[in-house]
């Protein structure tokens, strides 16, 4: 008799894989964080990705601005959880996109994207994609009415819109960064102007020294974001995975590639900080348009697990100036 399924991977008890290639995954989660709405910002949901049952969170000031309420700049917010976890549901990625909208008076998009195992990179990359390419059904429907109300003609500024994402959505703001100026079908009329990219998930089998020596943070270790990769790279690669590692062996050379504006945001005291820095310094050395910004003593989703706290607004500072620059 063979044995019982065991479990081989488990994923902050929220995900389990079994050596038999299922997978349990648990909608019983403790959450560390309570959901922090000041009423400053309205929201709703709509489906995006009716194939693949993929919904996006819509949030927009309550009372926009003078400046603002003629058309709100779109502001899409790609969440973390290591490709493995999270929702646009989650009380931290809710509370964060509540303030990106009110602080930074836009449009927020907040897309859902497939999730590893189930469904390995690059399942999330083609969600990215899929999700922005639903703004420009959008914007060519807002001609005849026929758009979302919430983007209707002159409500949305189609033509200002950034890209923000948070630890592996500030991987896939990367992908998007390279592929929508690699020749890619193109966007219009939607425009997008600039990248934020706040601690983002790259990977890689060579450890820099912050991975090798930092002391673990309060969520993450090192550990951890083996264990995402593990799970998320397709099956039989590595970290160097070109998804993973966008300067790994494997990976395109990126000399060439034609980038909008991208601002690095990173804790002091990340695991990641290392790679992160060293992904901007290549960046910089190819004379790519890219500004890297430490904040120190700050660890791993800093802002989207306290989005009201004082470098919360330091951060929001940096993206509004990013943002009209």
């Amino acid at each position: 008799m063979g044995s019982l399924p065991h479990i081989v991977e488990d994923c902050l008890g929220i995900v389990q894989l079994f050596s038999d290639g299922s997978v349990s995954r648990s909608d019983d989660v403790k959450f560390p964080m309570e959901v922090q709405d000041d009423g400053s910002a309205v929201w709703k949901d709509c489906l995006f990705d009716k194939e693949h049952d993929l919904s996006l969170r819509l949030y927009k000031p309550r009372s926009p601005s003078a400046a603002a309420a003629a058309a709100l700049p779109i502001l899409y917010f790609f969440r973390g959880g290591g490709f493995c976890v999270g929702s646009r549901t989650w009380p931290n990625c809710h509370s964060c996109c509540l303030r990106l909208a009110s602080a930074l008076q836009v449009l927020v998009v907040a897309p859902d994207y497939r999730l590893a195992p189930e469904h390995r990179l690059p399942a999330a990359v083609d969600d990215a994609f899929t999700a922005v390419k639903w703004l420009q059904s959008q914007a060519l429907l807002s001609d005849d009415g026929g758009a979302d109300e919430w983007l209707a003609k002159g409500s949305v500024d189609f033509d200002r819109v950034f890209v923000v994402g948070d630890s592996s959505g500030g991987n896939l703001a990367h992908h998007l960064a390279v592929e929508l100026r690699r020749g890619s079908p193109s966007l219009a009329p939607v425009r997008v102007r600039g990248y934020v990219l706040m601690a983002p998930f790259f990977g890689g089998t060579v450890r820099t020294k912050s991975e090798a020596e930092g002391p673990p943070e309060q969520f993450l270790n090192i550990e951890i974001l083996d264990r995402f990769w593990r799970l998320a790279v397709p099956d039989g690669n590595t970290a160097d995975h070109p998804l993973a590692n966008p300067f790994g062996p494997l990976s395109p050379n990126l000399d060439s590639a034609k980038l909008d504006p991208i601002l690095v945001l990173v804790g002091g005291s990340e695991v990641m900080k290392d790679r992160i820095e060293e992904y901007s310094v290549k960046f910089k050395e190819m004379g790519k348009e890219i500004e890297y910004v430490v904040f120190e003593a700050e660890q791993h989703g800093f802002f989207v697990n306290q989005p009201f706290s004082q470098v919360a607004n330091k951060l929001l500072q940096k993206i509004n100036q990013f943002m009209n620059k």
